[in-house]
């Protein structure tokens, strides 16, 4: 484990935590933070070849696969997983019990609140217009409500919302808002019903309805 790259006591983690010592917890920033203590709560697991930079603060039980790279400024709640190969970039804020699978990119000033699940290769963007020379002034990235579930390769556009358990199939291209409970697909997504309208695909059916009323 390196700690070398800012000071010791800039770097607060937990009891229990297990780093392989290939992982670099502490890296320094290239931007100007203007604070740099790194805190992880207890029982954090973070293997081979990631890397979390100073500066952000972070809850308990962090799961952190392979070549996983988490900047500075975020703040990350409890029992939170990122799968091998994501990126969480700097600015954003993420609750508790949330999934990111792997080759995941999360963007700058990212909202994602509780039990959200990001399937592999989801792509959240931040910019309306890039390379606009103000365009750090509007840079934003999308909030995702509680409990919505995003496929695989979703590609999520700048200032949209995605509802309380909305849930977004895969390949999907999202440029508006969507409402809670709401089942959307396509390029560009369009509601194509909700969550309640599912059952179960198996034969014979495992569960009623994947997603119950009470969730």
């Amino acid at each position: 484990m390196s700690l070398a790259r800012v000071p010791d006591e800039m770097l607060f983690i937990g009891t229990g935590a297990t780093i392989d010592p290939t992982a670099t917890v502490g890296e320094r920033p290239a931007r100007l933070v203007a604070d740099l203590t790194l805190r992880i709560g207890e029982g954090a697991l973070i293997r081979s070849s990631s890397v979390i930079y100073a500066g952000s603060t972070i809850g308990s039980h962090l799961n952190v696969g392979h070549n996983v790279v988490i900047r500075e400024e975020n703040h990350i709640g409890d029992h939170v997983a990122i799968w091998g190969n994501s990126t969480v970039d700097y600015g954003c804020v993420i609750g508790n019990h949330v999934k990111i699978h792997t080759y995941v990119y999360v963007a700058q000033f990212t909202v994602i609140e509780d039990d959200v699940f990001l399937a592999p290769g989801v792509i959240i963007a931040n910019d309306p217009h890039p390379n606009c020379p103000r365009a750090r002034e509007c840079m934003r990235g999308p909030t995702i409500r509680r409990g919505a579930q995003i496929g695989v390769n979703v590609t999520l556009l700048p200032f949209i919302t995605i509802g309380e358990c909305a849930l977004i199939g895969a390949g999907s291209v999202v440029t508006k808002d969507i409402p809670p409970r709401a089942l959307a697909y396509g390029n560009p997504a369009r509601i194509v019903g909700t969550i309640d309208d599912l059952t179960c695909v198996v034969d014979p059916p495992l569960v009623e309805r994947p997603y119950p009323p009470s969730r």
